[in-house]
This record gives C-alpha cells, sequence and structure tokens, in this order.
C-alpha cells in the first residue's frame, strides 16, 4: 500500500495519485490562501513513552489513530479549505525493520483516508521513518510507502521545499543520497531566483528544526548541529525571494523564533506530547507580504473554527 492509498497526495515520482500537475504548478499569485501544518502523529509512542521504553516499537497505537481523525475531522471542517495538510515528519514511532512498523502505517494511512479529497496531503520523512542514520534501503522503503523524501511544488504563486532533514544530521550511511538532495537544493533555490514570476514567498518543510529558540544555541537530539544551521540559514537567506519560513515539528511541544526575517517554526504533535501543549496541528496563512500562523488543539479546531481575524486576511483582495 503506497502513499496513494490515503487519498490525494502531493508528491514527485512514482506515487500513483498525484495531484493534478496543472493545479500545483501555480506559478502565478492568486491572493490569500491557508494550509494545515501538522507534525509527529507517531503512532505507537504514547504508550512507549508512558512505559518508559521508547526504543521499542510501541505494541499499541489505538491512542495515536484516534487523534489523527479528530485532526482529519477538524481540517475538513475548516472553510475556506485548506490549500493542503503538511505532515512533518514521524508518521509512525516504528523504526525501519522494526516490528509494528507495517501495521502502524497502514492503520496511519486509513485515518488519513477520511481527508477531504480536495485537501491534498503532503509528507516529509522524519527520523522514526527513515532511522536515525538513513541507509539507502530505509530511503527506498519509505519512497514506496509515502512518496518522496525530498521534493518541491508551487501553490497560489508560492514555492514549497520538502527535505529530508535526516541527510543533514546523519547521512554517513548513505553520503550520495546526501549530495543528492544538496546538489538539487542548490538547483531549485537558484530556479527560483530566475524565474519569472518569481515566487511571493518560499516556505520550507522538514522534520528536525534547525533551531529550537535561537540559532546560537547548542547541539542538541532535537535541533540541527551548528555548523549546518549555520550554513541552511544563510543560503535560504541568499535565496533571491529570500526563504520566509521553515516549518517543522520533532520537538513534540511549540517553539521556534525569527532570525533576520526568516520564522523558524516548530509545531508540536497531533500524538505524543512532551510538554504543555496539547494536541493539535497549525493553521497558516500566507498573504502577499506576510506568513502568518497560529497552533490550534483539536478540540479548539474542530469546535471553534479559525479565528475570526485570520479569517479576515483571507478576505483581502
Amino acid at each position: 500500500m503506497g502513499a496513494s492509498d490515503v487519498g490525494s497526495v502531493l508528491s514527485t515520482g512514482d506515487a500513483e495519485l498525484l495531484v493534478a500537475p496543472a493545479e500545483y504548478a501555480e506559478r502565478q499569485w492568486s491572493g490569500p490562501f491557508c494550509f494545515i501544518q501538522a507534525a509527529d502523529p507517531q503512532l505507537g509512542l504514547m504508550k512507549a513513552w508512558r512505559d518508559g521504553d521508547c526504543d521499542s516499537g510501541g505494541e499499541e497505537w489505538a491512542e495515536e489513530v484516534e487523534l489523527t481523525k479528530q485532526a482529519v475531522e477538524a481540517v475538513n471542517h475548516l472553510r475556506p479549505r485548506p490549500r493542503f495538510m503538511v505532515l512533518c515528519g514521524d508518521l509512525v514511532h516504528a523504526m525501519p525493520g522494526s516490528p509494528y512498523k507495517e501495521e502502524q502505517e497502514r492503520d496511519l494511512k486509513a485515518a488519513l483516508r477520511g481527508t477531504d479529497p480536495s485537501i491534498p496531503l503532503v509528507f516529509v520523512s522524519g527520523n522514526h521513518d527513515l532511522g536515525n542514520t538513513p541507509t539507502p534501503s530505509s530511503v527506498e522503503q519509505y519512497c514506496n510507502s509515502w512518496g518522496d523524501d525530498y521534493f518541491s511544488f508551487w501553490v497560489g504563486g508560492v514555492f514549497c521545499l520538502v527535505l529530508n532533514s535526516q541527510f543533514f544530521f546523519d547521512a554517513l550511511a548513505c553520503p550520495e543520497l546526501q549530495k543528492a538532495q544538496e546538489a538539487w537544493l542548490e538547483e531549485q533555490l537558484s530556479r527560483a531566483a530566475t524565474t519569472e514570476p518569481k515566487p511571493k514567498h518560499i516556505l520550507v518543510f522538514q522534520h528536525i528544526p534547525l533551531y529550537l529558540q535561537s540559532p546560537e544555541e547548542e547541539d542538541d537530539y532535537f535541533n540541527l548541529q551548528k555548523a549546518t544551521r549555520r550554513r541552511l540559514l544563510d543560503r535560504f537567506k541568499e535565496a533571491d525571494t529570500g526563504v520566509k519560513a521553515v516549518f517543522s515539528g520533532h520537538y513534540h511541544r511549540n517553539a521556534g523564533g525569527c532570525h533576520e526575517g526568516l520564522d523558524m517554526v516548530v509545531s508540536s504533535a497531533i500524538g505524543c506530547q512532551l510538554g504543555k501543549d496539547t494536541h493539535g496541528v497549525r493553521l497558516v496563512v500566507v498573504t502577499a507580504d506576510a506568513v502568518h500562523h497560529r497552533y490550534y488543539s483539536l478540540e479548539q479546531l474542530r469546535v471553534g473554527g479559525m479565528d475570526e481575524d485570520l479569517g479576515k486576511l483571507l478576505r483581502r483582495p
């Protein structure tokens, strides 16, 4: 069962059910729109965390399945419809080759199948999807199940880049794949600088944050190493249009900051919470001059929908 089994899926490569290319080759700015950023459904982690055995694959995941269904229900009720929903990694808890991985992926796809077909799904690879040190085999397995591990797309005049952040974290077992992504990323940023019309904004989606609070913070399991983060920050700022925001998960808490005009947005999880946040997703409103975002609990979004101030932004001409 591939990514196409969950409904409308935005990817490149061999996934069978792609969004119509004409729809997402939208290089012209067409006015404000919204999308949903979610992260870490990570089926199996909640019980593993309670048991103090996070190295296991997590033999129970009914809680995460229900939370994912709640997220789908809340997103389906939004008006206007989000242009897409992106899941920023750690789709399931079981590592490649571990017990339960296939079952967890099957049940996550079943839960996501309820997403309205008009809301394409964008999948981002996380460390639990690829392994902390990914291999060519684990990357291939991910791509077969969920679609490409890195790709780009346009929506409403905005250029979006989906990156495999494990290649930034530890590519010792797959250096050639890491080099391929680096070359591709450079080509994509260079092309965005020369294309006409130029993108209104450039957005990046990856699993591991560049940083949690500050670009100068120490290296941690939950961020990228200083040298790597500095290189990426510099390159993103050099882009002709400039990357406006990097969206990530991994931390299972809300965090982030803004550095020289580039927002680092770290969203908490649909699944297991490691801090004081609630199970939720982030609603992002894109206007001509800014990218606005707000984290909602699943219940808050389902019952109350979009806040009026964000709705007004979408009604601007």
